[in-house]
């Protein structure tokens, strides 16, 4: 029986590679050049977030002025920094490396799915290999970034494959939205903050023990149970 699944859509910090833990550090050196103190509870509502949405937080959290100028160098600021950081490489989730290089093997289409910007993902793209990916969609890229479903929309156009016929991999909230308001069915791996059930999401602890087999399953019984509740 032919499952349906005809590509794999990866999100990208703390999905494939922990870079959650290099964005903490970038990001309090940021909140300590604006003369404020990034807290956890702050740190862990910006899990996600695009570079607009994460700029328009900081500036609301520390109530400074939205300055359109000041705004733009600060993003620039924090994604130089970030650039730097992940130029030193970035470490694997569990279990990651090894999914891609199971799903090449079998020639199943794959895109990367990421809120964060195009020049920053590429200096990613160099640790992860950007050969794995047959298209990559960045936040800065699509009319709004996740949890709108306009970045997997994107991906799904691009590889000429329906959203419904996509697994999306995902580790955050503002990501599983995503995917599932484009119609995709999900994998949720979380990584730093629980995220909810849904009807046409499954959850796993890690990529770690799973292979394409699995992954074909998941979709299957999520498409399944959609044919039969609808």
């Amino acid at each position: 029986m032919h499952d349906g699944l005809r590509a794999v859509l990866f999100d990208m910090d703390g999905t494939l590679v922990d870079s959650e833990k290099l964005w903490d550090i970038s990001l309090q050196a940021l909140y300590e050049s604006l003369g404020g103190v990034l807290t956890r509870q702050r740190r862990m509502s910006l899990v996600g977030s695009s570079a607009e949405e994460t700029i328009h937080a900081v500036y609301t959290d520390l109530g400074l002025e939205r300055d359109p100028v000041a705004m733009a160098e600060t993003n620039r600021r924090l994604h130089d920094y970030t650039g730097q950081l992940f130029a030193r490489g970035l470490p694997w989730c569990p279990g990651a490396q090894e999914m891609l290089a199971a799903m090449a093997a079998e020639r199943m289409a794959m895109a990367l799915v990421t809120n964060t910007q195009r020049e920053l993902t590429e200096r990613a793209l160099d640790s992860i290999g950007r050969h794995h990916f047959s298209v990559t969609v960045c936040g800065d890229e699509v009319p709004s970034g996740k949890p709108a479903p306009d970045p997997y929309l994107r991906a799904a156009d691009l590889l000429g494959v329906e959203p419904a016929q996509c697994l999306a991999i995902e580790d955050s909230v503002t990501g599983a939205a995503a995917a599932e308001a484009a119609g995709c069915a999900v994998l949720v791996v979380p990584n730093e903050l629980p995220v909810p059930g849904g009807p046409r999401r499954r959850h796993a602890e890690s990529l770690a023990g799973l292979d394409t087999a699995a992954l074909r399953q998941i979709h299957l019984d999520i498409a399944s149970a959609q044919q039969f509740t609808g």
